[in-house]
Formats: structure tokens, sequence, C-alpha cells
């Protein structure tokens, strides 16, 4: 059997262009070895600036009961996240395998926290689809509606929470209470709004730079919104049980989300000293400051830093599938 030319200059002069393999094919082999070259030396430079001795003191004050209880809710959590790429391959109907497409997810999120959106949520789901065998269009849409996901699910809870008043900014913040409520409602339509319009679209395509893109339809929407907003549930309820129950779920809840999206816009890996931050300064007069600190440092360990040894394992495992598939394709039998 004949095998198709890897290289575009052994194609003939007449190949149509629509044969000839993208440039991002073509550069693919350089690449992604220096992506993942580039990912570890992020991930060893982090290392130094995690207050290790800190959170280690901080989990030393907790009960191994709750401490367990804590590290459950985080690990349904990830794997919750993990399924928002399921969402997106069921949308784009690729065929990468569903163990496989979780795992990527759920990487991608354990390196996105510690090491930012572009390196974990972009660069490394682009990377490990690239050595699944994914075109880029296709990875853009998975990471699209992955990113949609998480953040419709987000506008739906936080939303909920601002404008039924959880929180209290602070006297000298930019926002002020009203104004804080009714972008809340905003947030709740837009998400809400989503729903409706991809039940409007009826399976319409849109053509964006030469790619076909269409909408999910409404009952997958509705499950980004439901997944997304456990998620984010479970990520209040680990904060909820580390401050003992001395601040009120919704409340607990409202001021992570605020710290959230504080940390996405603030240009630093992991949000080192964001989520101190917002939490001193929405809880200072609710919990002592010692206590507040505590949980903080007790929560980045549990949430962070531990499924970062997981994501790590899971990147091997893939990496090792990825290789021995590679392998099994070149071998004269494959």
């Amino acid at each position: 059997m004949a095998t198709m030319p890897s290289n575009a200059a052994t194609l003939p002069p007449d190949t149509p262009a629509a044969d000839r393999p993208s440039p991002w094919r073509r550069s693919r082999k350089w690449l992604l070895p220096l992506a993942g070259i580039l990912i570890l030396g992020l991930l060893l430079s982090h290392a130094h600036k995690v207050d290790w001795a800190g959170a280690w003191q901080s989990l030393r004050r907790y009960s191994h009961g709750r401490l367990l209880a804590v590290l459950a809710l985080a690990t349904a959590s990830h794997a919750l996240y993990g399924c928002f790429d399921l969402i997106g391959r069921r949308h784009t109907r690729h065929g990468v395998p569903v163990w496989q497409t979780w795992a990527i997810a759920v990487t991608s999120y354990a390196f996105n926290l510690n090491l930012g959106s572009l390196v974990g949520g972009v660069a490394m789901r682009a990377r490990l689809y690239a050595r699944a065998g994914l075109d880029e269009a296709t990875v853009a849409q998975v990471v699209g509606i992955s990113l949609a996901t998480n953040w419709l699910g987000y506008g739906l809870v936080a939303g909920g929470l601002f404008a039924a008043g959880a929180i209290t900014p602070p006297g000298d913040a930019a926002l002020g209470a009203h104004t804080l409520r009714a972008l809340g409602v905003l947030m709740v339509l837009l998400a809400v709004g989503y729903v409706v319009l991809c039940g409007l679209s009826h399976g319409k395509t849109w053509r964006v730079r030469g790619k076909t893109l269409r909408l999910p339809t409404a009952r997958l929407a509705g499950v980004q919104l439901a997944l997304a907003a456990t998620n984010w549930a479970l990520m209040g309820a680990a904060m909820y049980l580390l401050l003992g129950g001395k601040v009120p779920y919704a409340t607990t809840l409202g001021v992570l989300m605020a710290a959230s999206i504080v940390g996405v816009i603030t240009p630093i890996p992991a949000g080192l000293g964001v989520l101190e931050a917002v939490y001193l300064a929405l809880l200072s007069g609710t919990v002592k400051q010692n206590a507040l600190m505590g949980a903080v440092l007790a929560y980045r360990a549990l949430y962070y830093l531990v499924p970062l040894a997981g994501g790590v394992l899971l990147y091997l495992v893939l990496e090792r599938s990825f290789a021995s598939r590679a392998s099994a394709a070149r071998s004269p039998g494959g």
C-alpha cells in the first residue's frame, strides 16, 4: 500500500492545496517537544515560589478527617472538570478515546491552576491533543467549549450570589453593593441567554476564518451549566470546611468566586497572593487573620499542589500512551 508523503517538498507541483500538509503539521515535530520543555521549566520555577513551610504548618492544624474530606471534594472537583472536555468530544465527535480526553482535561486543569491559563488551559491542551492526532481547528473548538463551560457556570453561580447580596464589598471598593447586584443579574442573564441561543440556533453553522463553527444543542448547553455550577459549588464546599463553618456557605463561595476572577485578571501564576488578599479584604472582620490565612494556605495545598502531582502523573501516562501508539504506527505491522 502506498504511503502519503510526509514532507511538502516531495509532493508533485500540481498537488491540490487541500492535500498539502499545513504549516502546523510541518512544524509540529519540533514545536511539541519545545512546548514540553518550556512547560517543565515553568513548573520547576514555580516550585520555588510556593510557601511550602506555611502550607505544611496550616495543614497540621486540621484533623485528619477534615483534611480527607477537603481532599475528597478537591478530587471530585478536578474529576468533574475533566468532563468539560467530554462535552467538547461529544460536540465535535472527535475520535480521541474517552479516558485520554478526560485525562488531558484533568492534567491541563492542574497545570492551569499552578502555571496560569495560557500554559495549562491552552498550551498544555493544544500539545496533548496534537499528540493525540487532532487538527488545530478541532482542538480550538474543544478548548473553547471547555473554557465556555467553566465561565458560564461561574456566571450562573457567581451572578446568583452577587445578585442576592451574598457578599458585601469593602467601603473603598470600586464596585458598590448595588452595582455588584446589577452585575450579578447581568451574569445570570448571559448564562441563561447562552442556553436559549443554543436552542434557537438549530444546528446552524458559521464560517470564521475558513473554519466551520456551530453552537452545541440546548441540552448540551444545559449540561455545561450544570457541570460547571456543581464544580464551583464543590470548590466552595472545600473552603467552607477549612473555615470551620465560621462563615456562611454562600458567603464563602461568593468570596472564592470573587478571588477567582481577580486571579484571572491578575497575571500571576497560580494567583499567588491574590486569594490571600481577597479573603483578607472581605472576611478579615469575620474570621481571625491567622485562621483565615491558614485556611487559604491549606486550600492552596489541597486544591492546587496535591492535584498538580496527580496531573504530572497523568501527563506521563499520556505521553507514554502517545509514544506507544506512534511506535506501533511506525512498525511494519502498523
